[in-house]
Order: C-alpha cells, then structure tokens, then sequence
C-alpha cells in the first residue's frame, strides 16, 4: 500500500473499532468459545485462546466474562455452538475480499453475506477465488515517527519474518504466525507500543482505488464488518478517500 493511504487506512479502521465497541466484545467472545473448544480451556497450551483473551482485555472485557465464556465452549456451562465459515468474492475494481465467519446458522449468515457483496457492487465467489493472493501472517504495526532501527533490531532477534517501512515512516513487522507472540513480547518489553497487533490475512499485493471506487469499496467493507456474524473482513485494495 502507499504509505499515507495505508496509515489512512488504519486510523479509519481504528476509529471504527472505537465506535462499536460492544460489537467488539461479542466478536471476541465469540472467537474465546471457538478456540476454547478446538484446543482447550487453557490458554497456556492454546496459543490460539490467548490471543483471543489478550483482545478481550484490550477490549476491557471483564475476567469472569471471559472465564464464563471459556466454561461454555469447554462443556462446562450450557452455551450455543459457533462454526467459522469463510467467504470470498471481490469488490470495485476486482479487489479481492475474505470475510471470516462465526455463525450458529449459516444459512442466514451466507444470505447476508451474499447480499452486502450483490447491493454495494461486489460478487461472491467460489471457496479459493481469492485466498491465494493472501498469507497468513502475524502482523505489528507501529505508527510514524516509531524508532526503526529499534523495532528492527528487536523484531528479528526475537524471530520477525521481515521488517517494512512505507514511504511516510510507518513500520510494519512481519512474521509466522507461530512466533507472533514471541515477537509482540519481545517488543511490548521494550516499551514499544503497536497500533496494530494482530495474526491476519495479508494481502500479497494490492490494487489502488480513489474517487467513487474507493468511497464504493470503504462501503462494501464497512456493511461487511457491521454483520453480525462477521469476525474479520480482509483485503487487497488501497483505499484513497477523500
């Protein structure tokens, strides 16, 4: 991405998290009841429920919310049964697009899905259409004026992938999504504090869009992520917006 739009884009993204915060929790419980019940109730040896907990204590949540909600997906406690389901398509221009699903009724939530695409000039596509032009990756983003030699140094002790700075000083650690934790840690210790911290689907390369595509795609985007069932939606396209 171009470095002032990628830092646009951030700080949109951000803001919008602020704004549905409550959302945020149910997302997040939602994820904790999922990797609770795929690997475990202890988050020791499930690295997948500790990240899920370390987002719910970012996002305030209490810790008998969380421990509750553990219990549920453990069998403890009687709770509703999430299956992750993922979806495909492309947007304006053909950027490409994965929406990350967690549903206890697939039909309503593929209708939604489908619709949100059909509405704001999007099309569903077919499982695979678009999952190869992304990598599961854990990503650390640290905002301008960030010390880089710092970030870098730390990041590939601790066993980042790669280290990438954008043309207005945004830095952006890469690495397995294995060694995230590790690497997070490492630069957490150090007083280094992320804007965005986070195992994602990173977009191999990207498509730019500006004017009537980009505010038509930032729609597409935003009616996705505001679906209930909705836990992450990931693209290719860099968002110029005015």
């Amino acid at each position: 991405m171009a470095g002032h739009s990628k830092w646009a884009n951030i700080q949109h993204r951000k803001g919008r998290q602020d704004e549905k915060r409550q959302r945020i929790w149910t997302r997040v419980v939602r994820e904790i009841m999922v990797a609770a019940r795929a690997g475990g109730g202890d988050p020791t040896t499930n690295p997948r429920l500790r990240l899920a907990i370390d987002k719910a204590k970012a996002a305030n949540m209490p810790a008998d919310t969380i421990k509750r909600n553990v219990d549920k997906a453990t069998g403890n406690l009687e709770g509703v049964n999430y299956t992750e389901i993922r979806y495909e398509g492309y947007g304006t221009g053909g950027a490409a697009i994965i929406v990350d699903t967690m549903t206890d009724n697939h039909v309503r939530t593929v209708a939604e899905v489908r619709h949100a695409f059909s509405k704001h000039g999007g099309n569903l596509g077919t499982e695979g259409s678009v999952a190869f032009q992304f990598k599961h990756v854990g990503q650390i983003i640290f905002a301008p004026g960030t010390d880089e030699e710092q970030v870098m140094e730390l990041a590939l002790e601790a066993g980042a992938d790669d280290v990438i700075t954008d043309d207005d000083g945004v830095i952006e650690v890469l690495t397995e999504p294995g060694e995230f934790e590790a690497v997070k840690s490492a630069l957490e210790d150090a007083g280094l504090t992320a804007e965005v911290a986070e195992v994602t689907m990173r977009a191999e390369n990207t498509i730019d869009l500006a004017g009537d595509d980009a505010e038509k795609m930032q729609k597409l985007i935003d009616v996705l992520e505001d679906l209930d069932d909705v836990q992450a939606v990931y693209h290719n396209a860099n968002v110029e917006l005015a």
